[in-house]
């Protein structure tokens, strides 16, 4: 029986023939796949430092506590899981400063104790974006200032 895939050699001649076609790598004039991509803005981490209160469309309100927080969405732990693509309005105090906004549930992940839930904001005003930006950057810093102290 023959198969074409298969050479009718021995395994030395295999070897040899490998390691004498190396190829040399090749320069390519096409972008760098790096170069392309679009940088996503950083996260902190606040592990459940954080409340939020979510307003539900039928007026109900639901606590949670934010795992992470970006310019972007973030990541809320909450003791059960909401719809996916529900949009609501998140209400949170950060730093001195009360941001509200709407926002749109994803796809949610058990965790030991509760459910994690990634959100995006949806139509964030400038105005908020930036104190939101300023916010998590004094955050940052203070965390920082208060590892170095210890």
């Amino acid at each position: 029986m023959f198969f074409r895939n298969f050479c009718v050699c021995s395994g030395a001649e295999i070897l040899g023939k490998a390691m004498s076609e190396e190829q040399q790598p090749q320069v390519s004039a096409e972008p760098t796949r790096d170069s392309n991509l679009v940088r996503r803005p950083f996260r902190v981490k606040l592990r459940g430092s954080v409340l939020v209160l979510l307003r539900l469309p039928n007026k109900r309100s639901v606590r949670g506590a934010f795992h992470q927080l970006s310019i972007t969405g973030g990541v809320i732990h909450l003791e059960k899981p909401l719809d996916e693509k529900l949009e609501l309005e998140l209400i949170f105090h950060i730093q001195e400063k009360t941001i509200r906004s709407k926002a749109q549930m994803l796809f949610p992940m058990w965790a030991t104790q509760g459910w994690m839930q990634p959100f995006r904001f949806v139509d964030l005003p400038d105005a908020s974006r930036e104190l939101l930006d300023v916010s998590l950057k004094a955050f940052l810093q203070e965390a920082k200032a208060t590892a170095g102290g210890v």
